[in-house]
């Protein structure tokens, strides 16, 4: 018997290790917590892998650095509205359920995913073009803010604690296969049209198809048996969140900054610098993309399936420390080096990249309880994600294209792998253990 089971096993309401969950780990619950980090990432993929159409599109053609740095900006804008999100979803999934706040956030970002598409461009509406898009990408960063914590709770609570970790796993997965959706419809237009015809009306074609993920996501996400309803404790969650675990969610937040730029920088940012620097054609990029992407989704599971055995820490940190040895030496090949350097490169930061986002859900789940657990993990992680991710493309864009300081997203990754190695460092290890139930709940 392990010092969790002696710890639980005689507590109402708490399943011991090895239990059956409602609804069990099975196919269609994998499916409805993934599903909207499907949408969330390939559309947040197609615009940033579109940014320099979103340039010509939507600002004026006099600064061509100047229309990329602000297409960019409205990436970042998006990121800005996270933490307001992740207060709102947040309570709502205190309150009411997960699954409640996985509904209202997968239509939200639905509509406007789809209204994207639908935009005029500067050159019919003028000023109006450029903040429609604002507004829409404002909508979906509120959207995003609630999406990838909640559905990580969502499938945390009904995982068997010994394979939490890759349980949970499952909402970085649908983050990777959103990316990968989004990386080859865009570079599958590429190929097949021409770059006229891509300045003309390609670019709507991928956010007119987010509707299918959209209607997906809802039907999958339909009310359940052993759906958890709301937490009836006074008072807001997220205040009681920073009084009792304030500490950590700070130290959370830490190694969201690192997540942040992390995952946009390689997996957004990187087809146009390699694209500029390494001189390689639009499609080989956002090909080399792709690959990068399979192979990190791939490492995601296998990382979360070996953070249930060893712990979650030592692999974030083992991820960490690689970013802090690598980040220099790989970035000389990003920049300089032959095709085949190139893709190698980007490989291994795949690798890494995936050894530090994979087992953060399930050791953050792990960290709070259940009444405010939503609104602690909602807000750690968007406020990172959003300072740090919304301005990563835009920071690198000025760096290496406005000062020509071509080495400057290797530092900055870096750097905030070093801050984040000092915030997992500060998180408790609590692998497998049992999550307190409703009947725990004050």
């Amino acid at each position: 018997m392990t010092a969790t089971d002696a710890g639980t096993r005689d507590l109402p309401g708490i399943r011991p290790p090895g239990a059956s969950n409602p609804g069990g780990s099975s196919p269609r619950l994998l499916a409805a917590g993934a599903i909207g980090n499907v949408l969330e990432w390939y559309d947040f993929a197609s615009y940033g892998f579109l940014a320099p159409i979103f340039a010509r599109t939507f600002f004026p053609a006099e600064d061509a650095l100047v229309g990329l740095i602000s297409a960019f900006g409205l990436f970042g804008a998006a990121f800005l509205m996270r933490p307001l999100g992740a207060i709102l979803f947040g309570h709502v999934g205190d309150r009411f359920g997960p699954r409640i706040a996985l509904i209202v956030s997968v239509s939200a970002m639905s509509c406007a995913t789809v209204g994207i598409g639908l935009l005029p461009t500067y050159a019919t509406a003028g000023f109006l073009a450029p903040l429609l898009l604002l507004i829409l990408r404002l909508v979906q960063g509120l959207s995003i803010g609630g999406e990838y914590t909640t559905s990580s709770i969502y499938l945390a609570e009904h995982a068997v604690p010994r394979h939490r970790g890759l349980t949970a796993a499952f909402s970085t997965a649908g983050g990777q296969t959103g990316t990968l959706i989004g990386s080859g419809v865009c570079a599958l237009l590429s190929a097949l049209l021409s770059a006229e015809a891509m300045q003309a009306f390609g670019w709507r074609v991928p956010f007119l198809l987010g509707a299918v993920l959209g209607i997906t996501a809802l039907v999958l996400r339909r009310p359940r048996p052993g759906d958890r309803g709301g937490s009836k404790a006074r008072g807001l969650p997220l205040t009681r969140a920073f009084r009792e675990a304030g500490g950590s969610i700070i130290a959370a937040m830490l190694v969201t900054l690192f997540i942040g730029a992390d995952t946009y920088l390689l997996f957004v940012y990187l087809p146009t610098y390699i694209e500029a620097e390494a001189g390689l054609a639009p499609a080989t990029a956002l090909a080399f993309t792709t690959l990068g992407l399979i192979v990190s989704g791939t490492c995601c599971l296998l990382f979360a399936a070996l953070s249930d055995r060893i712990g979650r820490r030592r692999i974030v940190a083992a991820g960490l420390a690689g970013f802090v040895v690598l980040s220099w030496p790989l970035f000389l090949l990003l920049r300089g080096g032959t095709p085949g350097e190139v893709l190698a490169a980007q490989l291994v930061f795949s690798v890494m990249a995936a050894a530090v986002t994979s087992p953060m859900p399930s050791l953050l789940v792990e960290l709070f309880e259940t009444p405010v657990r939503c609104s602690a993990i909602g807000f750690a992680w968007n406020l990172g994600i959003g300072v740090s991710g919304g301005l990563a493309p835009m920071l690198a864009t000025y760096f290496v294209t406005g000062l020509g300081l071509t080495m400057a997203p290797a530092v900055h990754l870096m750097l905030l792998a070093a801050v984040a190695l000092v915030g997992v460092a500060s998180l408790t290890e609590r692998r497998g253990r049992v999550l307190d139930g409703p009947s725990d709940w004050p």
